[in-house]
């Protein structure tokens, strides 16, 4: 079988068996090509992460508007040329798509484990023109973006059990839930039409997909989830690619 066939197969497989750690895995960088079944849970957002593209590229191919509503069973294309975006009807206005903190992979809802601050709602969230980032948690550095012999994906910091998580800048929560298998409880934000953060491994999540939040503001507790030691595992992506937070982060 050919190197290429084989990273095809990887790359239409579902997410790597939880025992791989995030820092470990082999998926290629970015996948272009094939087809991605969406799964109860999933959102055009998590999916784009998975496969290391730009949200926006990925509706763009597949012709979906904002706010970039997917179904269950839907095929997205993972390349290709632009299409002309879909009038979305009034009868699919009224489907609704499980949160992945709402759905098990054996169909039975149920949900990690989540307290909720009260609701920063203000409708569709139109990004800031520029970001101004901050440290997402206080704790030792244990691990730096691309180290270890594997691609590392962003940075690991250390911390108790229950210590705040920080928003590193004001956006929009465009993930909040256990559906991405090695991240644990994960939250994503969106902060531009450029950046998104993630916030891996908590306890504890603070807040619901839609939600937003201001730079500084908390959204979860420290955890272990997804991984065998109390931190976080934090990533900025621009235009899709992981970059190093710490080029972005200010000096302390």
């Amino acid at each position: 079988m050919s190197l290429a066939i084989v990273l095809a197969i990887l790359a239409g497989c579902a997410t790597p068996p939880s025992s791989i750690p995030v820092a470990n895995r082999t998926r290629p960088a970015t996948v272009t090509w094939g087809s991605h079944v969406v799964q109860p849970g999933e959102t055009l957002y998590t999916i784009a992460w998975k496969y290391g593209q730009d949200f926006k590229r990925l509706a763009s191919v597949n012709g979906i508007r904002s706010p970039y509503t997917i179904y269950p069973g839907q095929r997205l294309r993972l390349g290709g040329t632009p299409v002309v975006a879909k009038t979305v009807t009034s009868q699919s206005k009224n489907k609704t798509v499980p949160r992945a903190s709402q759905v098990s992979s054996t169909g039975v809802k149920s949900a990690p484990n989540k307290k909720r601050s009260p609701s920063n709602k203000t409708g569709q969230y139109q990004g800031n023109t520029k970001v101004s980032w901050q440290w997402p948690v206080s704790g030792k550095l244990l691990t730096r973006f691309g180290t270890k012999g594997q691609p590392y994906k962003g940075i690991a910091i250390g911390g108790r059990i229950g210590q705040p998580v920080m928003a590193t800048a004001s956006g929009e929560v465009v993930y909040s839930g256990d559906g991405l298998t090695g991240y644990g409880n994960l939250v994503i934000i969106r902060h531009s039409s450029r950046y998104l953060s993630a916030y891996a491994h908590n306890k504890t999540l603070l807040v619901s997909e839609g939600d937003v939040v201001k730079a500084g503001q908390q959204i979860a507790e420290l955890g272990s989830t997804g991984t065998n030691e109390p931190k976080l595992h934090f990533e900025i992506r621009q235009n899709g690619k992981p970059v190093d937070p710490l080029l972005f982060l200010p000096n302390r």
